[in-house]
């Protein structure tokens, strides 16, 4: 029976992270998936700063965001304004081509196996991972990195106990102008209008040469609106959010139309010897607060950074040790982040009592107050050109024709 140190049964993104790590670190791992490579599959499609943070301390950052898009700037919006042109560290990037160039950083003594695993046995020493071909393979340590398939979680007796049943739905697509131009913003991330509405928000940013649209509903998979939506994309978003046309004027959507809902769930029965559970296997995050991929990258960056190289340098895979992980204080505070932001995001979208009410206007105040006074602060420090200077027609300070047209150009978008 082939033997390692660490078998990791699932190969999605905290799999292929986790492989990646562990043979850098020179730890025999077996890396267990039914893909190679890993096919399309519409999930995370964005990486923020903390993002970023975290991918550097699984050393794999350099060469991962190479095949990522970076955003210089992103536009935030409301009813038809602009409230904030913030600089961004965010990048694009397509979930199986995060997962890809994961693998593509395996080295070492790592070894890739595909198959489908049929059952996995565990214990204080020693686990047994049997492929459906009837192949077995022998190590210290399994990673649960299953994702939202529960046949491995149900054989050893681990449930998932679900907290909200389809908290929210994630709509992806590819859009351009109609005319063949370009959008006026490098990326745009526009709140809904309206609770009534039940969306969240729709981002748009660009993946390489395409601009990938991200809308984030709340309502129930059989759901009409969902439908009309497949049916007739522009009419709908636009019914919905009517001022959004301001920023994308007639636009078309130049790809299928993927929609994926998404069921909030912890897991009980975890505390097991000799397994790990990591990112969707251990429990959901809602795509519209965008902590999956925190959440993912924490598990795995703690595991195999702090917890697999201690545990490795002594016998057992007792549960004393896996609990150590369990109970991290990093992990856990992630995980309860993870799940307020969920909640939070739903009610500030759709929630119509008073308390939510006044949340979203004074966020919207505060937003337009803080543009105002960065416009107002960019304006008088802004060096004023000697008189005469050629630089003098565009100063923002001369009340030029064209220049005061302008403004109110501005100011009306």
């Amino acid at each position: 029976m082939p033997e390692a140190n660490i078998a990791i049964v699932g190969g999605g993104l905290a799999g292929s992270l986790a492989a990646a790590m562990l043979g850098r670190a020179g730890i025999s791992t077996i890396l267990f998936d039914l893909h190679q490579p890993y096919p399309p599959d519409f999930r995370c499609e964005k990486i923020d700063a903390e993002q970023r943070d975290l991918l550097a301390k699984t050393g794999l950052a350099g060469e991962i965001l190479k095949s990522a898009t970076p955003m210089r700037e992103i536009w935030l919006a409301r009813y038809g304004r602009v409230i904030e042109r913030r600089p961004s560290v965010e990048a694009g990037l397509l979930y199986q081509d995060f997962v890809n160039a994961a693998r593509a950083e395996i080295r070492g003594d790592t070894a890739f196996v595909r198959g489908r695993v049929s059952s996995l046995s565990t214990g204080d020493d020693r686990q047994i991972v049997q492929l459906s071909d009837g192949r077995s393979y022998s190590a210290r340590l399994a990673i649960l990195a299953t994702g939202l398939n529960n046949n491995v979680r149900q054989q050893l007796q681990i449930v998932r106990e679900e907290r909200s049943r389809c908290h929210s739905i994630s709509v992806g697509f590819d859009i351009k102008p109609k005319d063949g131009g370009s959008f006026a913003f490098p990326a745009l991330t526009y709140f809904g209008e309206h609770p009534a509405s039940r969306v969240g928000y729709i981002t748009l940013f660009p993946i390489g040469s395409t601009m990938r649209a991200n809308l984030f509903v709340y309502r129930d998979m059989d759901d009409p609106w969902l439908r009309t939506l497949r049916e007739s994309p522009r009419a709908t978003l636009f019914a919905a959010m009517p001022r959004l046309r301001q920023f994308v004027g007639d636009f078309e959507i130049t790809s299928g139309i993927e929609m994926r809902p998404v069921d909030l769930y912890v897991t009980r029965g975890h505390r097991q010897p000799g397994v790990a559970l990591v990112g969707d296997a251990f429990g959901t995050s809602c795509p519209a607060a965008g902590t999956g991929i925190t959440k993912i990258l924490t598990d795995v960056e703690r595991l195999c950074n702090v917890y697999i190289p201690q545990w490795l340098a002594s016998d057992g895979m007792g549960i004393a040790k896996i609990d150590a992980y369990y109970d991290d204080r990093e992990k856990t505070a992630c995980d309860a982040r993870s799940a307020h932001q969920a909640y939070y995001m739903r009610s500030l979208a759709i929630d119509s009592g008073l308390p939510w009410r006044t949340r979203r206007l004074g966020w919207f105040a505060l937003k337009v107050a803080g543009s105002s006074m960065r416009g107002l602060r960019d304006r008088f420090t802004r060096p004023a050109p000697h008189h005469g200077s050629p630089e003098r027609q565009h100063s923002p300070l001369v009340h030029t024709k064209a220049g005061t047209q302008g403004r109110r150009a501005e100011l009306k978008n």
